[in-house]
């Protein structure tokens, strides 16, 4: 068996110590690949550099919408030659995340707070537009702004995939995002006791529409909660995940992994 940690962040300062050990831990439990994900452009060339240095870690470069005040006018400049890298497979993370907006709820109806939300729709249509121009799919980030998120994707939704990574969201919210032709992937969330809602979404999730992945160095499975987490720890999710579906880990395995070799396959540049 074979597992895919499709969402990790591999430059974070949790790992600088201790780096190679994290990676060796992954291999003995079975990921044989890692995606680290890129939110700036410091960490999306940190990416990459680390993608260089070990044979199953991969990159995505992105622009995170929480950091957007800091981005470029033009992003596409800055990651386009990133992006060309041979082991770089997506454009992300990328989305719209209103949670750390100025003020209380509901934030985004705030005048003042308009032209951040502006900004960080600019910088997502940017790099929807890179990702369409070198034949990339997109890992999406969404935190309370869901309907803006859908609406702004939904108009690039025939030329580019998306994966909505750390799905938390309801059942209709799924069935809205696999009719635009995209994904969702699973972190250790569903082994929580509160996670419901995203239990329910699993089971539901027909086989070939997601894919498991840890967000390290956060929200790590039961019985591994209050650690760091790290990409072993996908085979916990991976284990728990069968389990819902009852369906042997073999299967689970298989149709994951296959899901994300699929979806992280670079496409013909436009």
């Amino acid at each position: 068996m074979r597992f895919y940690d499709t969402h990790a962040h591999l430059d974070s300062g949790d790992f600088s110590s201790d780096l190679p050990q994290v990676i060796e831990r992954a291999r003995a439990a079975g990921i044989d690949r890692i995606i680290t994900i890129g939110t700036d452009l410091a960490s999306s060339e940190q990416a990459v550099r680390l993608s260089e240095q070990y044979d199953d870690l991969f990159a995505a470069v992105g622009w995170h919408p929480n950091d957007a005040s800091t981005a470029p006018d033009d992003v596409r400049a800055v990651l386009r030659p990133l992006a060309r890298h041979p082991k770089v497979v997506a454009i992300g993370e990328i989305g719209l995340d209103y949670y750390r907006l100025p003020g209380r709820p509901p934030r985004e109806q705030l005048p003042e707070n308009q032209p951040r939300i502006e900004k960080q729709k600019n910088l997502f249509r940017q790099q929807l537009e890179l990702a369409i121009e070198l034949g990339l799919n997109c890992v999406v980030h969404q935190r309370d702004a869901l309907e803006d998120t859908l609406a702004l994707f939904g108009s690039y939704a025939n030329r580019t995939r998306a994966v909505f990574h750390c799905y938390a969201n309801d059942q209709p919210t799924l069935e809205r995002i696999l009719a635009l032709g995209s994904l969702v992937s699973y972190t250790g969330i569903l082994t929580y006791k509160t996670a419901d809602n995203v239990r329910q979404c699993l089971t539901a999730t027909p086989d070939g529409q997601f894919m498991l992945e840890t967000d390290c160095p956060y929200l790590s499975p039961v019985p591994y909660r209050g650690q760091r987490c790290e990409p072993a720890f996908v085979r916990t999710t991976a284990e728990a995940a069968a389990a819902l579906r009852r369906c042997s880990l073999e299967h689970l395995s298989a149709i994951t992994c296959a899901t994300a070799d699929a979806f992280f396959r670079r496409g013909t540049p436009r």
